[in-house]
């Protein structure tokens, strides 16, 4: 269900999941792994993998370990190590990992900062 760098994550090894009928308002903070398949308004912080299915709809900002999006996320992603944005995603905010891929299709209208943080230029 969830790649990244030879790791898989799988509805067992979720601690939550929203399925698609649940609509969740206010800010979540988990340590496991989640699955998100329904509504999500607020914040969303695990310390563990994030998935974001196909019909999700995300007002929130995200920080997580690792993620793969493919639904729409309106709200700032910040990403400590893999961030996979799959082709059916739609990304409205800004996003930050190590590192990120992108599959065509996907959709994003936000800047994107891979590899650290990105240093803020002044303008003179």
């Amino acid at each position: 269900m969830f790649n990244k760098e030879n790791e898989n994550i799988n509805i067992k090894e979720a601690e939550t999941i929203i399925g698609p009928s649940i609509k969740v308002k206010g800010n979540f903070h988990g340590q496991g792994n989640i699955i998100i398949e329904g509504q999500v308004e607020g914040n969303i912080k695990t310390n563990g993998f994030l998935l974001i299915g196909n019909k999700s709809v995300i007002s929130a900002n995200i920080e997580a370990k690792n993620a793969k999006v493919n639904g729409l996320v309106s709200g700032n992603l910040k990403i400590d190590g893999y961030l996979e944005i799959g082709n059916s995603a739609n990304i409205k905010g800004d996003m930050e990992a190590k590192s990120i891929s992108i599959s065509k299709g996907a959709q994003i209208n936000g800047r994107v900062c891979m590899g650290g943080v990105a240093e803020k230029t002044e303008l003179k």
